[in-house]
């Protein structure tokens, strides 16, 4: 009996989140992220706001159709890369259910690339199973490896470190991270990665999206929101149950009042913060997470930190 009543229950919740995905993209579906959303966005440290502003950078776009599972592969990149002679390193984006993050996070992306980045992202209905960014990872390598004929150009060629590769995913996308630095040929590449809101182990495995935790060697960091909703994919518990689960550095923050939909962009600061410290050494960024006093652990927006970053 308890057990017919457990699986009830998973599928109700299955049953609105999928509802509260398909609210979330008929209302987005439309609407391109701003270029001044990061102006909406409360901070409660320091280096939370630094992280905010664009980066030194200007950035150029590329993309380039496929006939894959998406329609295209869209790049955002430090316009300096165009004639520079060095290599740069890479943010694999993992979109969420109904949300196109290629096209629609273009804003974004843009944002990532101005600290130095390139930022790679497609547009996925299913991205769980981290084939996206296995693909972007693969395009990246013919990329980099293409030396263009007489007549023809490939800014990428020879620009891009695999040395220095990270992957951010929301929602289901979350679970692509997972995915992706568990369970695809380039996993050893992922040298970090970010999950903000995946989706909870117990409906994921409803939704057939499954997901093992368990393998991730490289550190991460768990976002999720606290008390706007966003308990409808993944609460405190199962927040608590993955990180627990995942044997290496890895930190993780709920950001107070922001409801599912507002992960996407909300943690921003940090997530930038967190990049510029695992890819580029950015010791300034770093102190957001660690040392005798990380801002992270004191900033009011933010609360259930926990930093397991001594392996």
């Amino acid at each position: 009996m308890k057990k017919a009543l457990k699986i009830i229950g998973i599928i109700l919740l299955v049953f609105f989140v999928l509802v509260g995905a398909f609210l979330f993209w008929l209302t987005h579906r439309d609407q391109s992220l701003k270029e001044t959303y990061r102006n909406d966005i409360q901070t409660g440290g320091e280096i939370e706001e630094a992280y905010l502003k664009k980066g030194p950078y200007e950035t150029g776009y590329y993309e380039e159709t496929t006939m894959q599972g998406f329609e295209k592969y869209a790049i955002s990149y430090p316009k300096e890369l165009e004639t520079a002679d060095k290599k740069y390193p890479v943010i694999v984006i993992c979109n969420g259910t109904g949300w196109k993050g290629a096209s629609l996070n273009k804003a974004q992306h843009q944002f990532y690339a101005s600290y130095g980045f390139i930022v790679i992202a497609t547009d996925e209905t299913y991205s769980w199973n981290a084939f996206g960014a296995e693909m972007c990872i693969r395009h990246l390598e013919r990329l980099n490896e293409y030396k263009a004929e007489e007549g023809q150009t490939n800014i990428f060629y020879q620009k891009v470190d695999f040395d220095r590769i990270g992957i951010v995913g929301h929602s289901q996308g979350g679970v692509a991270v997972f995915n992706a630095m568990t369970n695809t040929d380039h996993k050893d590449l992922y040298k970090t990665g970010v999950a903000i809101s995946p989706t909870n182990q117990l409906v994921a495995l409803a939704l057939e999206w499954p997901y093992d935790v368990t393998g991730i060697e490289a550190p991460i960091m768990l976002i999720s929101g606290a008390g706007g909703g966003d308990d409808a994919v993944i609460t405190l518990e199962g927040l608590n149950a993955i990180y627990d689960q995942i044997p290496g550095d890895k930190l993780m923050t709920r950001r107070k009042d922001t409801s599912h939909g507002l992960t996407v962009t909300a943690e921003d600061g940090y997530v930038v913060a967190w990049f510029m410290w695992q890819l580029q050494d950015d010791q300034e960024a770093a102190k957001a997470f660690t040392g005798n006093d990380p801002e992270i652990l004191k900033n009011e927006q933010y609360q259930d930190q926990k930093i397991d970053l001594n392996h």
